[in-house]
C-alpha cells in the first residue's frame, strides 16, 4: 500500500496534478511501451496490441481550493473551492497551501461557539465566510502567497483494521488500481491506453479531451463510489457495501453502462470467485460519461472502488475491494477482445 499511501498524501487540485502525473509514470516506468502528457496535462501510458483499443481511465485530481484573497493586514486567506465540499466537514480542518516558496501549514478557523449569537448559531455553514490562517504576520504572508496558490486538506494515509483511510481517495484508489493492474498483465490482445486524468471534479474535463484524441472502443473508468451501509442509513440507500467486492457500474448520472461490457466483467469475475457487486448511483459520475460521448461513441463501463465518506479527509475503502478491483480488470484486459458489443 506504500504507493497509495504516496498517492493520497500527494497535493493535486484540479489543474494542478503535476505531483500524482510524476508518481504514476515513476510507478509504470517498464511497464509500458510509451508515454504522453497532453496540452491539458493528462497522462498517457501506452501498453501496444493488435485491439481492440481500450481506453482506462482514473482522475487525478482531488478537490480542494485556490487562494482567492490574501489580507495584507491579519495574513488571512479566503478560498475558492474547486469541487464539491459539504462545508460541514471543513470545520477545525487543517490544510496545505501549495506557495512557489514551498507549503506552508494552514487551519481553517471560525468563530468560537462561545461568541456566536443564537442567530449565528442556527446559520448555515457556507465556505465562503471560512477562512484559513496560516500563524504568520500579514506582510509575510503577503510575501508567500499568491492568488490562485492551491490549498488541499492535510491528512496522512493510515490503515484503520481491514480498511486504508485518508484524503483523496477519490479517485486516487482508482488510480492505484489501474497501476498495479498494467503491473500485472499478462498476455494481451488488446491496444491499451491507461490515462490519468485531469480536471474530472469539475467536469470530466481530462477525459473529454484525451478520449477524443484516443478514439476507443472501449473505455473503462475506474474511480470510487459511496458505501452508505452506516447506521441510520436504509438498506435501498446504501449503494454498496464495504468488503462485498468490487462494483461493476451499471448506472450513474453521466452515464449507462453497456449491457455486453457488464455481463462480460460479470462472466469474469464468477469464473475467477473475485468478489462483486453491482451498482446504480443516483447522483454523480465518472470518467466513463465524456469516454462514451467521444467522437463517433465508445462502450463504457465503471469499475468502482465502495469508499465510505467521500469527499472527506477520512475516506475510508477496503482492502479486499482494492485487491478485487485488480484483479478484476487484470482479467478483462487480458480477455476484452472476447466481449460482445453488439446491442
Amino acid at each position: 500500500m506504500e504507493l497509495l499511501k504516496r498517492l493520497s498524501e500527494a497535493p493535486g487540485v484540479p489543474g494542478r496534478e503535476e505531483a500524482i502525473r510524476a508518481l504514476v509514470r515513476e510507478a509504470l516506468e517498464g511497464h509500458v511501451d510509451e508515454f504522453e502528457v497532453d496540452r491539458l496535462g493528462n497522462i498517457i501510458a501506452h501498453k501496444r496490441g493488435v485491439g481492440p483499443k481500450v481506453v482506462v481511465a482514473a482522475h487525478m485530481d482531488e478537490i480542494g481550493f485556490l487562494v482567492s484573497h490574501v489580507d495584507e493586514e491579519t495574513g488571512y486567506l479566503r478560498i475558492e473551492p474547486v469541487g464539491g465540499f459539504d462545508a460541514r466537514t471543513l470545520i477545525a480542518s487543517r490544510v496545505m497551501v501549495h506557495t512557489q516558496s514551498g507549503p506552508l501549514l494552514g487551519l481553517i478557523g471560525t468563530k468560537p461557539v462561545h461568541i456566536l449569537t443564537e442567530e449565528e448559531r442556527k446559520k448555515e455553514i457556507r465556505i465562503q465566510d471560512l477562512f484559513v490562517d496560516v500563524g504568520l504576520p500579514g506582510k509575510e504572508v503577503k510575501e508567500r502567497v499568491r492568488v490562485g496558490d492551491p490549498v488541499t486538506l492535510y491528512q496522512t494515509f493510515a490503515e484503520v483494521g481491514e480498511l486504508v483511510s485518508g484524503k483523496a481517495l477519490d479517485d486516487r484508489v482508482g488510480v492505484f488500481v489501474g497501476v498495479e493492474a498494467l503491473r500485472r498483465l499478462g498476455s494481451h490482445r488488446a491496444d491499451i491506453y491507461f490515462v490519468g486524468t485531469v480536471q474530472e471534479e469539475v467536469g470530466l474535463r481530462g477525459a473529454r479531451t484525451s478520449a477524443f484524441q484516443i478514439a476507443p472502443e472501449i473505455g473503462v473508468a475506474l474511480d470510487v463510489t459511496l458505501a452508505c451501509d452506516m447506521p441510520g442509513v436504509q438498506p435501498h440507500e446504501q449503494v454498496t457495501k464495504l468488503g462485498k467486492g468490487v462494483a461493476i457500474k451499471v448506472k450513474d448520472a453521466a452515464s449507462i453502462s453497456h449491457p455486453g461490457l457488464v455481463q462480460f466483467l460479470r462472466k469474469l469475475a464468477e469464473e475467477k470467485s473475485i468478489p462483486y457487486q453491482l451498482e446504480i448511483l443516483p447522483r454523480g459520475g465518472t470518467d466513463a460519461g465524456a469516454i462514451q460521448l467521444a467522437r463517433e461513441g465508445a462502450a463504457v463501463v465503471t469499475l468502482s472502488v465502495p469508499t465510505r465518506y467521500v469527499h472527506t479527509v477520512v475516506e475510508a475503502a477496503h482492502k479486499k475491494d482494492i485487491e478485487a478491483a485488480i484483479s478484476l480488470l487484470v482479467a478483462f484486459l487480458e480477455r476484452c477482445h472476447e466481449a460482445d458489443l453488439r446491442l
